[in-house]
């Protein structure tokens, strides 16, 4: 209070050698009065400041609870669609497995529908004279085998005919060497037994005796 009495009468000089007692009494009571008017203006705009301070945390609190809130139901949502995901590619999983393993089991069903037929043939009781038994065993025979190879061929499967061509280790395996007589030196003479591709990949080798040069003696 005296410091602000004191700058009061340094904005406001006083000549106290003219002034009465009284008048010097009502001189120092005013200026305690501006004084004290000047505290309370500052205590008011501080007070301001403290509830605009006040206002703007509860503001930014406020602010951060929803942002809260709404990272929370992203996470929320982020979650439920990965178990969704989840579920769905197991189920996509078991129903592949499911389908691989049926077409190992029933890959093979019209390949063995079209062989029943074969076998039916076989089983068929070959009922000629004996004069002819041997001509007709034989074009029974043929037509078996012209059968079954059509069966082969509408699944895939090929018979190879490696005679004169060039000796292929993924399709042929060597069993014996021959003499070339008339053959090209290293290429396939005779077949021993059959090989047979599926789809172009081999399945089982054929068995072949490959040409050499005789020495000249």
């Amino acid at each position: 209070m005296a410091v602000r009495f004191l700058s009061a009468t340094r904005r406001n000089p006083i000549d106290l050698c003219r002034l009465t007692p009284s008048a010097v009494t009502r001189s120092a009571v005013g200026l305690f009065s501006t004084a004290a008017e000047q505290r309370n203006a500052g205590d008011d705009c501080h007070g301001e400041d403290r509830d605009d301070d006040h206002s703007h945390a509860v503001t930014h609190v406020r602010a951060l609870e929803m942002r809260a809130r709404k990272l929370e139901e992203q996470v929320h949502d982020l979650t439920e669609r990965y178990k969704r995901a989840v579920a769905d590619s197991d189920n996509v999983r078991r129903r592949t497995q499911k389908f691989v393993e049926d077409a190992k089991l029933f890959g093979i069903q019209s390949f063995c529908r079209d062989l029943v037929e074969v076998a039916d043939l076989l089983e068929k009781n070959l009922t000629v004279e004996e004069s002819d038994k041997a001509q007709q065993l034989t074009q029974y025979l043929e037509h078996i085998q012209g059968r079954l190879q059509d069966i082969f061929t509408k699944h895939g499967l090929e018979k190879m005919t490696p005679v004169g061509s060039t000796y292929d280790p993924y399709q042929h395996e060597i069993v014996c060497h021959t003499p070339a007589e008339g053959a090209e030196p290293g290429t396939v003479a005779m077949v021993k037994q059959d090989g047979y591709m599926l789809h172009g990949r081999t399945i089982r080798h054929a068995l072949v005796g490959i040409a050499v040069k005789t020495q000249e003696r």
